[in-house]
């Protein structure tokens, strides 16, 4: 082991150790099992860690450095196995995942086929992580407050979750009193995995629909009037897929996809928009609402070192 890497491992063991400290009652004080303990605060490791429950997901972000393929490779190893034994981590519950920097319309796939899930807790309540198949597990941590929101103001209302994934803010949701929900996705997978989340707290029957479509075929094709009082709408930077005719990208579609949306809701409904392209344009003029806002630096959670992880608006027809 060359001497800047015995400082590198150095340096790491002794951030994580003070990231364990600070967050050491944080968790339970806020009902969470799910945090983020590290995110690139080195510069010369460029590695995000989430820690779920007695697991951790570490992430590699793309960045140059002077180390050949097998050299990486063996470095990684040392940084894992450091964080594991730092946080007192078994190492078999240390998944390890790539990230590539998306370049044009590239989307994350699935890494692995093991289907292997498990239950964390957030906020009293439960949800199905995947730390071995995916890059993202299954649950946005940076979402947590978002999904907070939604739960406090769900009371009463009829719910719509576009581009659901997991259905995690459905879930919020009907915890908050929602009297109807509907999740759409595009993906099959993703709607089951959704349903599993909500039977798992209790929700399921007739009052809670799961659609498979394209979230702009559905809003387009939907029967007029004031049908949902609240929304989230929550979509990618970018997707395609053989079953649309029209690939997805956040800047050029999301605006008309906003402007359908606000026929389907009454006049004072309140619809959460977020994406995580940091260069979003959020072009106002084009839609007719009351209020609308940015409440980026409300949402993302203290945990997230990144404080553009995502970008969020609060609109009111």
């Amino acid at each position: 082991m060359n001497d800047k890497t015995v400082r590198q491992t150095t340096e790491f063991a002794s951030r994580l150790a003070k990231r364990a400290k600070h967050f050491r009652k944080w968790p339970t004080k806020r009902g969470v099992s799910c945090f983020r303990i590290y995110e690139r605060d080195i510069p010369e490791i460029p590695l995000v860690i989430d820690r779920y429950d007695d697991c951790l997901h570490i992430t590699e972000y793309e960045r140059p450095h002077d180390r050949d393929d097998e050299e990486h490779e063996e470095w990684l190893d040392l940084m894992a196995a450091t964080a594991a034994a730092t946080l007192e981590v078994e190492p078999e519950n240390v998944f390890f995942k790539r990230r590539s920097r998306q370049r044009g319309k590239t989307q994350h796939e699935k890494v692995d086929q093991s289907e292997h899930r498990m239950e964390v807790g957030e906020a009293g309540l439960k949800f199905l992580v995947n730390l071995r198949d995916y890059v993202d597990t299954g649950l946005f941590l940076d979402h947590r407050i978002t999904r907070s929101m939604i739960r406090d103001a769900a009371g009463g209302k009829s719910f719509l979750n576009l581009f659901c994934y997991t259905g995690s803010f459905t879930v919020y949701a009907a915890a908050g009193g929602a009297t109807k929900t509907t999740s759409v996705d595009l993906s099959k997978n993703y709607l089951q995995w959704a349903k599993a989340n909500m039977a798992r707290n209790g929700f399921d029957g007739d009052d809670h629909r799961f659609v498979a479509a394209d979230a702009r075929e559905f809003v387009v094709n939907h029967a007029p009037g004031p049908h949902y009082d609240l929304v989230v709408v929550d979509p990618p930077t970018f997707s395609n897929s053989k079953r649309t005719e029209k690939d997805w990208a956040v800047q050029d579609d999301a605006m008309d996809l906003l402007h359908e949306i606000l026929k389907l809701m009454p006049d004072g409904g309140v619809m959460y928009f977020s994406n995580n392209f940091r260069q979003f344009k959020f072009d106002r003029q084009s839609i007719y609402v009351s209020e609308a806002h940015e409440i980026s630096s409300q949402t993302v959670p203290e945990d997230f070192r990144n404080k553009r992880i995502h970008r969020c608006w609060r609109i009111v027809k």
